[in-house]
């Protein structure tokens, strides 16, 4: 069906055929197309692995830039909710095809409840937007294919990372690191030093560490702390994507606080966009240092050797250092703080991978903690190198922000 279809579908005749709530329930808890939208990226989206995360966020960051542009050249009110869901319904098809049924059920849906005065003008500027945003983020090395190149890992030595047990999986994420940002102009002026020496105080330090908590029967991590652990073993996209909600969400004890319509949409494409950036910064490091997971540092390292060592969780198949998942909530921790600042009120979240565990959060700064634990109690990266990352993602982010700043009120890509 086309989107002139679609439409058609919702405005004429057909449109009794779509399901919209009730009038008791409008009235109860009335229609907020930009969560409506943001819910239906995330659900198209889905639970993701690591390697298809950096692909996944740019469907977001295109979605949503998108959607900026297209409400920016329309009526606000209706008009511009209709082109905001034209633009994300024109993205997720593209990126997502086999959703379309759903896809096209849902703007229908969304033009229905709608009165827009302009509803063609609104649903062409929403897919015009997002056929634009796509155009211009062509070829930028974000596919599944680019970003999982073929790699041959170097002899084994100490201190060098080698695929790990138990599937010795080849590794992942090779070419990511050479993807194209969004917002900073090269990432290779924001990448960090090297990691410590094998010989460190440090490293012997976060050795002892790792090889203690991190252990699948570690007798001195906690029942709290393997609880975070599984929380946050899931990709750092769908762990973030329950908080960046609550600073778009209306404030439900006084709905006149809600943020404008322009304003919230270019928090939800700026936070994707500049951990995108983030995500590239920290994969190009770790091909360039290829440094060891703590999998092998104990099952073959000179200190202590354990061959029967292993970790609470899988380890990834990409090298240790730095740690993609705290880069991640660095870059979300600035964003956030920059540009929604505190929470409103503490909030709650869900895992898509440990369904029983529910953590409650009221400062951003506490995700970001947690991340550095987590990885650490899940036994698949070391101290520094978390907090190394976490600083990688900051710095990225308040970059991007700066760049995004230096444009003015342009499109945020």
């Amino acid at each position: 069906m086309t989107r002139r279809a679609v439409l058609a579908t919702a405005l004429g005749a057909g449109a009794a055929t779509v399901l919209i709530p009730s009038s008791a329930d409008a009235a109860a808890a009335p229609a907020d197309t930009l969560l409506e939208w943001y819910d239906l990226t995330a659900a198209t989206i889905g639970v993701i692995t690591g390697p298809q995360q950096v692909t996944n966020s740019r469907t977001w960051a295109v979605a949503w830039i998108a959607a900026g542009r297209a409400v920016s050249a329309v009526r606000p009110g209706a008009d511009a909710e209709l082109a905001l869901a034209a633009a994300v319904h024109e993205t997720l098809l593209g990126t997502n095809p086999a959703a379309a049924p759903a896809l096209d059920a849902a703007l229908a849906a969304t033009a229905a409840r709608l009165s827009a005065r302009h509803p063609d003008r609104a649903v062409a500027a929403g897919i015009e937007a997002a056929r634009a945003v796509l155009a211009e983020r062509a070829g930028d090395g974000l596919d599944p294919a680019s970003v999982n190149r073929p790699f041959t890992p170097p002899p084994a030595a100490p201190g060098v990372w080698q695929p790990t047990p138990p599937a010795f999986a080849a590794a992942v994420q090779a070419g990511q690191g050479d993807g194209r940002p969004f917002l900073v102009r090269s990432v290779r002026p924001l990448q960090p030093g090297p990691p410590p020496a094998l010989d460190s105080d440090v490293f012997r330090r976060d050795l002892a560490e790792s090889r203690a908590v991190g252990a699948v029967d570690s007798a001195v991590r906690t029942a709290p702390q393997t609880a975070v652990a599984r929380f946050w073993s899931q990709t750092s996209l769908n762990g973030f994507t329950g908080a960046l909600r609550t600073t778009v969400a209306p404030d439900g004890s006084h709905a006149a606080t809600r943020r404008p319509l322009a304003q919230r949409i270019a928090l939800i494409a700026l936070f994707h966009a500049a951990t995108i950036d983030a995500q590239i910064t920290t994969y190009r490091a770790k091909y360039r240092y290829l440094f060891w997971r703590p999998v092998t540092a104990i099952r073959t390292g000179a200190v202590a050797p354990d061959p029967s060592w292993t970790p609470l969780i899988g380890t990834p198949a990409h090298p240790e250092y730095p740690s993609g998942h705290t880069t991640y909530a660095g870059a979300a921790q600035a964003v956030l703080e920059t540009l929604a600042g505190p929470p409103r009120v503490p909030f709650s979240l869900t895992s898509a991978v440990a369904t029983d565990v529910t953590l409650r959060y009221s400062q951003w700064s506490q995700l970001t903690r947690d991340n550095i634990d987590a990885r650490v109690w899940e036994g698949v990266h070391f101290r520094h190198t978390d907090e190394v990352g976490a600083a990688v993602g900051r710095r990225v982010a308040l970059a991007a922000l700066a760049h995004r700043a230096g444009q003015g009120s342009g499109s945020v890509a």
